[in-house]
């Protein structure tokens, strides 16, 4: 396994796998397919289709993955490994963005007497890591909020989809593409749990779904293979990374009795899964999977409900 130094040799990657499979106006059928599959649609005209993606919003890794209006939604997917509860702020700072392009680009004047038509927001959040979640949620922006404001004046949200096993299946099979995707990233984390180096799993896992005679991104594979075997090593190696200094940091506060920094890493933990979850026993059983915590009783989590 690559060590923590190796893997901070390139700490951004240019394009997720996403992004290739669905962000490139080359591959329209795949962004109309995922479109359809989400809004219950049937559109089949690909060419009114307007790609929109930002690159390196906010910070290097915070870059939201495709984006298009269509039929004036303006319509925003981010595809996400791991659980963030800052996704409605990280989507109406990405939508600010594509509003100003947008009134920049069509000359509207934002000073003037005249209503402004803009096209309505969509905000969809993939998720597609190993961590437990449900099938779908809605994550709000008033949830960050210091003071509470009245109800419905202020709010952004993001729409939490979970693309795993069991939970939208019928999406999958809306949209082939994007079940095609979920093969290749499951077909992935599976070489690499039976022991195979990641370099190995990913390039296994691409040969298996070229081979699948019913994945429709057989063909994407073939002709972009070096390429999506170069971002997914990347993609992959900075959740390794990411969880690599978690865990580091979990440890030095381990050894330096670090009794107020665990609390308050609980206390961020629950805040993170009361986004996810809306029954208190599935936050509870979420936290003790976690080593830190595994020894807690209910009432010492439930307090920071």
């Amino acid at each position: 396994m690559a060590t923590i130094e190796q893997m901070k040799i390139n700490p951004k990657y240019k394009d997720r796998l996403f992004c290739l499979i669905f962000g490139d106006m080359e591959h329209k059928g795949n962004i109309i397919s995922l479109y359809n599959a989400l809004n219950g649609t049937e559109y089949k005209d690909s060419e009114d289709i307007k790609v929109t993606t930002i690159d390196d919003v906010i910070y290097i890794n915070m870059k939201n993955d495709v984006s298009f209006i269509i039929d004036s939604y303006m319509s925003l997917f981010e595809q996400q490994s791991s659980i963030n509860p800052n996704m409605p702020l990280r989507g109406f700072l990405y939508f600010g963005n594509l509003y100003n392009s947008y009134i920049t680009e069509n000359k509207l004047n934002l000073y003037g007497r005249t209503l402004l038509k803009i096209p309505t927001p969509q905000y969809f959040v993939l998720y597609n890591g190993p961590t437990e979640a449900p099938a779908s949620s809605e994550l709000k922006l008033s949830e960050a909020f210091a003071q509470n404001s009245p109800a419905g004046k202020f709010e952004w949200t993001a729409v939490f989809i979970n693309l795993n096993k069991g939970k939208n299946d019928h999406l999958l099979e809306k949209c082939k593409p994007l079940s095609g995707y979920m093969k290749l990233i499951h077909a992935i984390r599976e070489n690499e749990a039976n022991g195979m180096g990641i370099k190995l799993a990913i390039d296994k896992a691409v040969q298996f779904c070229i081979n699948d005679d019913e994945n429709v991104l057989r063909e994407f594979l073939r002709v972009h293979r070096s390429e999506v075997l170069s971002v997914c090593l990347t993609e992959f190696n900075q959740e390794i990374y990411t969880e690599s200094v978690k865990e580091e940091g979990r440890a030095e506060g381990r050894v330096e009795g670090r009794a107020e920094g665990r609390a308050e890493g609980l206390e961020a933990l629950v805040f993170t899964l009361k986004q996810i979850f809306t029954d208190n026993e599935d936050i509870f059983r979420m936290v003790i999977k976690n080593n830190t915590y595994k020894h807690l009783t209910r009432e010492e989590v439930f307090k920071y409900l």
